[in-house]
């Protein structure tokens, strides 16, 4: 008789493997549904908005309460989201705050309980529920992710003592950092490439850019969903091809300023500042002939195929997507058939 240790190992051997490749972190998000960011300054909804969110059976919408910024060398709030409107109705509200790296460097002790607190309230001011999580969203480096990491900690503390799941967004390149101190991440697949190349792929989204970090996908320990662009970007380069600024909802059709040269890039014919685009009356953004504009957005099948190489990598990347942003003009981007692929690639 042959020894029944022959016919386990290779049981056990294959079972440790499936395993590896399947790890149990690999878990993605509580309460996964479809979701939606809302990056707005003030919180008001429009028909098609609504429309939409019905339709798609949208669940969950985080949205951007505050920024954190340094201003006379402290931490203070900023552009707070003014409540214009009634929330949707069915749809979780999960507020999210933008923190500046560069506050990192000042006292988090004792603005991480202010943050949690001013959350609070602005859900109570504004008639809704308490928040079942907190979402923070910091672009950290290697530099600063002792101190990022530790300022989580100490949310947490105060998340914990409201029962609230603290999230984090995670950017492509923090994949190869040790995940933060969270209950899950948003990996934002967005803003991949350089915005300030003018002959440059794609900077919204490309495969390129997204295919080399996915094989780091089934070594990083912290349950994950994914993030997907919906937006369009307008950028404006000045005639030595030099990035000036990006613009917001320019009329290109418009044959007094621009001409059309390229599929997605058109010719400025007439010059006009632009000073909404700074706070500093010196720094206005003037437009002038020969300066070009390059309108980029991303076609539903390149989303589509992104999503699909992710989960190649990890099979529960897409177990919730949260489409970036929010916005009627977004919305009429794409048809239904397209979202419906994107919320379930």
């Amino acid at each position: 008789m042959k020894n029944p240790l022959l016919y386990i190992l290779p049981l056990l051997l294959a079972i440790l493997t499936q395993a590896a490749c399947n790890p149990s972190h690999d878990t993605g998000v509580p309460n996964a549904a479809p979701a939606v960011y809302y990056w707005r300054t003030t919180l008001k909804l429009d028909s098609t908005e609504r429309a939409f969110l019905q339709a798609n059976g949208v669940k969950k919408m985080y949205t951007r309460f505050f920024d954190v910024v340094l201003r006379d060398d402290k931490p203070m709030p900023n552009a707070t989201l003014r409540f214009l409107d009634q929330a949707p109705q069915g749809v979780e509200i999960i507020p999210v705050i933008f923190i500046m790296e560069n506050c990192l460097a000042h006292d988090i002790d004792s603005y991480a309980e202010l943050i949690v607190n001013r959350v609070l309230q602005m859900c109570e001011t504004n008639d809704l529920p308490a928040p079942h999580e907190l979402q923070i969203d910091c672009d950290w480096t290697k530099s600063s992710l002792e101190t990022y990491y530790r300022f989580l900690k100490l949310v947490r503390r105060h998340t914990d003592l409201h029962d609230m799941r603290l999230s984090a967004t995670i950017r492509l390149h923090q994949l190869d950092m040790t995940p933060p101190p969270v209950d899950y991440g948003v990996l934002m697949v967005y803003n991949t490439g350089d915005a300030r190349k003018l002959n440059g792929h794609n900077p919204i989204l490309d495969y390129r850019d997204v295919t080399a970090y996915a094989s780091r996908l089934p070594r990083y320990s912290l349950p994950l969903c994914a993030a997907y662009p919906t937006y369009d970007w307008q950028l404006l380069f000045g005639s030595d091809g030099e990035f000036k600024a990006i613009l917001h909802d320019e009329d290109l059709t418009d044959s007094t300023l621009y001409r059309n040269v390229k599929p997605n890039r058109w010719l400025v014919v007439a010059r006009r500042d632009l000073p909404e685009l700074s706070d500093d009356a010196e720094t206005t953004t003037w437009i002038t002939p020969g300066d070009s504009v390059v309108r980029w957005t991303v076609p539903a099948a390149e989303i589509g195929r992104v999503a699909r190489d992710l989960q190649r990598h990890r099979s529960t990347i897409n177990s919730q997507v949260v489409l970036y942003s929010l916005d009627s003009k977004n919305i009429k981007r794409y048809n239904t058939d397209d979202y419906e692929t994107f919320f379930n690639p």
